[in-house]
């Protein structure tokens, strides 16, 4: 089950990173932060529903046992829906989408874990197509219409690669705790991470809104229809993240880091946006990867 815990995360996570594109407002300085309240929002009404309807034990203890997991992950967050103000390039380079591979190497190199040829196979095979299409997304985006000054700020200022550095260092981290509070030391229990996680970011909401208020930014959230979705699908894919991430972290993190490319396959869809060749066969590679993964847990 683990393997489709994990394929519903992704595609989740990459209907959540469509609605964060179609919510990110450029001229907007704290659009990062309405984001992140919404997610917060939805997520701790998804954990006080849950918590009740499963009755799950739940002490508040668990948010600090917790804490450096979601602090990673909440801060990683943060840092990219930042980012989604500067889209075209931030999401463009490769550095970003290879967090799921460095924690799997992390394990790999951490803890005693065999691999079996197909899944060795399924999990470079994915790394290709998504290094392969973040490459291809920096040469269309070298492409853009920009001013002199734009190029400058964006493709050799330390602005321009400072996100997805940040990005895939703080989510890498974080996805290797999990592993380990998760899969490999069992610290807590996959109920108990779900609801420290969201109770933490909706605490954190609770922050940031009364940040905004102190700021006299307006919010309301009638106007945050796709900050809304996107927090919905956001919240969807995370319970089913941790499920998954308990049951087979080493290979689940490389897998759900390929939602980026469905990210852009969605984008076709719904947002119109014209896909090339080599584009098409980096979501081919990720899709065929993803296929000899399914195969490797049949055989």
């Amino acid at each position: 089950m683990w393997l489709l815990f994990a394929i519903i995360t992704t595609l989740s996570w990459a209907f959540s990173d469509l609605f964060y594109k179609k919510g990110a407002v450029p001229s907007d300085k704290t659009s990062h932060l309405k984001t992140a309240i919404m997610v917060g929002l939805v997520m701790g009404l998804h954990g006080f529903f849950y918590m009740l309807i499963k009755d799950v034990e739940f002490s508040p203890l668990y948010l600090v046992t917790y804490f450096p997991v979601s602090f990673m992950y909440i801060l990683s967050m943060t840092v990219g829906y930042l980012g989604l103000r500067y889209i075209e390039l931030s999401i463009s380079s490769p550095i970003q989408n290879s967090s799921g591979v460095v924690t799997a190497l992390l394990i790999f190199f951490f803890f005693d874990h065999t691999l079996s040829w197909m899944e060795i196979l399924a999990i470079v095979t994915i790394t290709l197509g998504i290094l392969a299409l973040a490459l291809e997304e920096k040469k269309e985006a070298e492409l853009l219409p920009l001013s002199p000054q734009e190029k400058k700020k964006y493709r050799t200022g330390l602005f321009a690669i400072l996100f997805p550095i940040l990005y895939s260092i703080i989510d890498g981290l974080g996805t290797f705790f999990d592993a380990i509070y998760l899969d490999e030391l069992q610290l807590i229990g996959e109920d108990q991470a779900l609801l420290a996680y969201e109770f933490t970011f909706f605490l954190c909401a609770l922050l940031l809104l009364l940040y905004l208020r102190i700021k006299k930014e307006p919010f309301s959230l009638l106007k945050q229809k796709d900050r809304g979705l996107a927090a919905a699908f956001e919240t969807l894919g995370q319970f089913f993240y941790v499920f998954a991430m308990a049951r087979n972290a080493i290979i689940t993190a490389p897998l759900i880091a390929s939602y980026s490319v469905f990210s852009v396959l969605l984008s076709r869809i719904f947002l119109k946006e014209k896909l090339n060749q080599p584009q098409y066969a980096s979501i081919i590679t990720v899709l065929s990867g993803i296929l000899v993964l399914a195969l490797s847990e049949v055989l």
